[in-house]
């Protein structure tokens, strides 16, 4: 059952919609990507943020059924829903696929997580580009104040707690978790890889390796001082470096 909520934006602007779910407040983000509502909603990038999707019609073919390899998702980017919000222009509410195992707003509404629609994404995406990131909410009942996600540590709350391991390949990476997809995990272990998946804020330099993986991640890099600081020590030695999006 729906109910109409409005989305307000920090600069001024209050557009009403029809939703369901609670309120929530971030930073208003855009995505352009055509399909894959899944693995945008399961990216811990997107963590803390209210996420608009510029393809007009989200939700026809639903949400498939979990599937797992080497303990993770062959589907999603992680292992729930990471972002605040989710404000479409169009939400389908029938939806059709061969593989569906539910629809978008049953799977938003296990979580929790607001879904905004009857929103000219257009318009608001064209505010997001000239002006960058903006801070909003999406109010139901409840009014909830403007929450600025990027001063929280973010990386602290979606890396892992402790070590995990994947892979007996011959070449032995370090992953250091600080929001990575499942993608590049997969990516990794078809390549022959040893993957050694550490939380953020583990000092990798007390192991042994090839190479050493930054992972993508969400907030403010300069959130990441262990990071930062065990990297320093890396960069000393004499072993390759990659660094993603965050990482970099």
């Amino acid at each position: 059952m729906t109910q109409t909520v409005k989305l307000i934006v920090k600069d001024g602007i209050s557009i009403s919609g029809e939703s369901f779910g609670a309120s929530a407040a971030g930073e208003v983000v855009f995505s352009t990507a055509m399909t894959g509502y899944p693995e945008d909603l399961t990216d811990p990038s997107f963590a803390g943020q209210i996420l608009v999707l510029t393809t007009p019609m989200v939700g026809n073919y639903g949400m498939r059924g979990e599937a797992l390899y080497e303990s993770i998702s062959t589907i999603f980017e992680s292992d729930k829903i990471h972002i605040t919000g989710l404000i479409v222009n169009y939400y389908s509410e029938e939806h059709s696929h061969w593989n569906a195992a539910k629809s978008l707003g049953d799977w938003l509404k296990e979580y929790n997580i607001p879904g905004i629609c009857g929103v000219d994404t257009r318009m608001l995406t064209k505010k997001l580009r000239e002006k960058g990131a903006m801070l909003g909410k999406i109010v139901a009942e409840d009014d909830v104040p403007f929450h600025d996600p990027n001063l929280d540590n973010l990386v602290a709350q979606v890396s892992p707690a402790g070590i995990r391991h994947y892979g007996s390949g011959q070449h032995k990476i370090v992953l250091v978790d600080c929001g990575t997809k499942t993608n590049i995990i997969r990516c990794f272990l078809e390549r022959d890889v040893e993957l050694i998946r550490v939380p953020w804020d583990y000092d990798f330099t007390t192991l042994a390796y090839d190479g050493l993986f930054l992972s993508n991640g969400p907030g403010d890099p300069k959130m990441c001082e262990a990071t930062i600081r065990h990297l320093q020590k890396a960069l000393a030695q004499d072993k390759p470096i990659f660094g993603i999006c965050l990482g970099s």
